[in-house]
Parts: structure tokens; C-alpha cells; sequence
């Protein structure tokens, strides 16, 4: 026995106690990683800085059909997808289909310069510190969230798309008539 009148196996024994309630209270209390929505979850609200100045909020585009495209500049798929996208843009606004951008660029002028070059109309968000994806559980580029008029998940498309593609047009386009 030692001088506290503990057997070396009891001394043992609470250690390992001490040890696992402080993993157990780790575990609990640790910030969590965000997890990726998925359909059927509610988006975030966000406001974030805006290209080429002003802001881009979530909240003022309530009540709308929403694809939440987030990109980059230095993204050869993004890249790829732009014009699809910004054509598929034109096509539904009409619709009341509101396609949102968010470039995840730290270089605002390369993005300003890409917007411009690309000739893209839909309001472009930026998140180089990539806080707003995160919060999205985006990590890879492109991905894109589309919302129903009540901000819920309807579809998440992880990498680049041909929004061209009648079935993406008729999916959006039926969101359109039929969320609310």
C-alpha cells in the first residue's frame, strides 16, 4: 500500500477512470465539424461580401427557388461548368429561379476579372476564408445546393454538371411550380 492507504491496483484503477471521463467529457463538450447537408435540411442563413462590391444575403432572396453554386476561379471543373451555368441562369430567372454564386478565391480581382470575362449575371458571393462551405460541409468544387422556397435541401450536386441537361432545366423548373 502506498502512503494514501491505495493499493497500487486501485491507484491503477482510477487513473484509467480519470482517463476515460476525460475522453467521455472531450468528446461531448469538443466543437463538432460541421456535417454536409442533405436534402431535406435547411440551409443556413449567410451574408457574405459580394462581387464586384455590396453584399450577398440568403435571407433576401426568401420564398425563391435558389441554386447555391459554390466555386473557384483556380478550378478547372468550375471553370468548365460557368457557361452552362450561366445560361442555365438566364433560363429560369424567368421562373422565379434565383441562381447564386459563391468563389471560395482568395485574389477578389482574378474573380472580378473572371465574372467580367465569363459575362456572369447571377450575384456572386466570396468566402476565402471558406467559413460560408464549411458551414455547408463543402470542401470540394463545385458543388451545388438547390433550395425550395421554404430554404430546405431539394438537391445537392457534388462536382461539375452540364446545366444544359433538359433533366436539371425540368427538375428546377418543376421545383418552381410545385415548392411553396
Amino acid at each position: 500500500m502506498d502512503m494514501l492507504g491505495m493499493s497500487k491496483t486501485n491507484t491503477l484503477k482510477l487513473a484509467v477512470l480519470v482517463l476515460i471521463l476525460s475522453g467521455a467529457a472531450y468528446l461531448a463538450w469538443r466543437e463538432r465539424s460541421p456535417h454536409p447537408l442533405a436534402i431535406g435540411d435547411s440551409a443556413p442563413d449567410f451574408t457574405v461580401a459580394a462581387v464586384p462590391s455590396g453584399t450577398l444575403e440568403l435571407r433576401k432572396y426568401d420564398q425563391e427557388v435558389i441554386v447555391l453554386n459554390f466555386w473557384a476561379t483556380w478550378c478547372p471543373p468550375c471553370v468548365e461548368e460557368a457557361p452552362s451555368l450561366e445560361k442555365f441562369a438566364e433560363r429560369v430567372r424567368p421562373q422565379g429561379v434565383i441562381v447564386l454564386g459563391v468563389s471560395v478565391d482568395e485574389d477578389r480581382e482574378a474573380l472580378a476579372g473572371f465574372v467580367d470575362k465569363y459575362r456572369i449575371t447571377y450575384p456572386i458571393g466570396v468566402d476565402p476564408e471558406r467559413a460560408l462551405a464549411a458551414r455547408f460541409g463543402t470542401f470540394q468544387f463545385p458543388e451545388t445546393y438547390i433550395l425550395d422556397r421554404r430554404g430546405r435541401v431539394a438537391e445537392k450536386v457534388i462536382g461539375p454538371i452540364n446545366w444544359d441537361d433538359p433533366r436539371m432545366l425540368s427538375f428546377v423548373q418543376d421545383l418552381a411550380r410545385t415548392s411553396g
